[in-house]
Parts: C-alpha cells; sequence; structure tokens
C-alpha cells in the first residue's frame, strides 16, 4: 500500500520556485521573447516586498500554493504570506542574477559540491582567503530585521554573483527565505548559511580551520553587521 505524503509548506515553495525558474531559465537562454520580458517584469521586484510590486502578481503560477493538495490541508494565512513573500523574493533574485548571463544561475542542489548562499559567498573570495567586506555582507544579510532588509541585502550579494558568473540554487534559498519568517527561523537559517560557508571552504583546502562565519560564531550577530 502507498502512502501519499501531502507536501508541507516549504515543500510546496521549493517545488514552485525550481519548476518556474527552471522553465524560464531554459526559455530565456533560448531568447524566447516571454522569458526576456518575464525577467524583465521580475528584476524590478528585486529587493522589493510582493505587496509592493502588483504588476508581477499572477506572473508565477501560485496555485499550488493556494489549493489544498491531495491528503493534506490548505495553507493557512500566515503560512500563505510567507509562501508567497518567500516565493517573490527568489524568483526577483533570481531574475536579477540571470540578467544578460548565456549560462544558467539556478542551480539544483549537489551532494557532491557544497550548495547555498554561504558556499556562493565563498566562491566569491580567493582559495585559502578570506575577503572580508565580502563575508560581512553575508553577517549583514544573516542579521536583517526584516524580510524586505534581508531582500535587499540579498540583492547586493547577488549582483557580486552575477559579475563573476557563479550560480546559486534558488530552489533552496526560497525554503530558507521561508524558514527565515518563522519563529526561530532566522537563527536556523544562518546556521545553514555558516554551514555552507565553511562546508565548501573545507572542499577548497581540507587543511583549512572554520572561518570566522562558522554556526556558532558570533559574526552572525556582529555590532557592525546591522
Amino acid at each position: 500500500m502507498t502512502t501519499t505524503v501531502a507536501p508541507t509548506a516549504t515543500g510546496r515553495v521549493t517545488v514552485l520556485v525550481a519548476k518556474t525558474i527552471t522553465v524560464l531559465q531554459r526559455d530565456y537562454l533560448g531568447d524566447q521573447p516571454h522569458a526576456v520580458a518575464a525577467l524583465a517584469r521580475l528584476r524590478r521586484g528585486a529587493g522589493k516586498e510582493f505587496a509592493q510590486v502588483p504588476d508581477l502578481w499572477g506572473l508565477a503560477d501560485t496555485r499550488s500554493l493556494h489549493e489544498a493538495p491531495v491528503g493534506g490541508r490548505p495553507l493557512r494565512e500566515e503560512e500563505l504570506s510567507r509562501a508567497e513573500d518567500a516565493v517573490h523574493a527568489a524568483l526577483t533574485l533570481w531574475a536579477l542574477h540571470q540578467q544578460s548571463r548565456r549560462t544558467g544561475m539556478h542551480r539544483s542542489d549537489s551532494r557532491k559540491t557544497p550548495t547555498g548562499l554561504g558556499a556562493a559567498v565563498r566562491r566569491l573570495m580567493p582559495a585559502g582567503d578570506i575577503d572580508e567586506p565580502v563575508r560581512k555582507r553575508l553577517v549583514r544579510a544573516g542579521t536583517a530585521p526584516t524580510l524586505a532588509a534581508l531582500a535587499g541585502r540579498l540583492r547586493d550579494i547577488v549582483l557580486l554573483l552575477r559579475r563573476e558568473d557563479i550560480e546559486l540554487d534558488y530552489a533552496l534559498l526560497a525554503e530558507q527565505l521561508y524558514r527565515w519568517q518563522e519563529p526561530g527561523g532566522r537563527d536556523e537559517v544562518r546556521r545553514a548559511w555558516g554551514r555552507s560557508f565553511n562546508a565548501y571552504r573545507h572542499a577548497q583546502d581540507p587543511a583549512a580551520a572554520p572561518a570566522a562565519i562558522d554556526e556558532d560564531s558570533a559574526a552572525l550577530a556582529d555590532k557592525d553587521a546591522s
């Protein structure tokens, strides 16, 4: 007998963002006019709240957030709001990241290479060294007081990643943006970013000591990060 597991709110967010970006990225790289136009619209929403850009409402098919899955329940109002905001932030940041790039800037999770925001930021730095200004950008993102502030700080990081053609797993980021809004979620997300930062550094240099952005480090709560 097969048991159907109803998708969680984070699962719905992750699947929706992965599907939406996969199609748009493929069509954008294929110079399809509808995708080029969609990315131009999405970019205007980068760093802004979902409610501030009504032009983007309906651009992504969000029915999976509003409908009850088989064997499951509809999302509660607070869950739906978190999901919509996480999807909006992830899609708009990806659109900014993808602008004028001829390879896909969304990269699916891989068990072989550390992924996530921390790993992407670490790739901006020289092997075996820590770029302190870049590190502090990640620290500032981790200490953002609101989701709007977080999206704005992530926008600055995404611009750096775009300049260096460094990909990011936006489905994973969307999940983390949802969790960031939950009670206690900020600490969980900061730990995940710190772990991926150090995991990528260790993959580059197994003998390297953990960086100052370790999961238990006070670096993610530095006074100079606010």
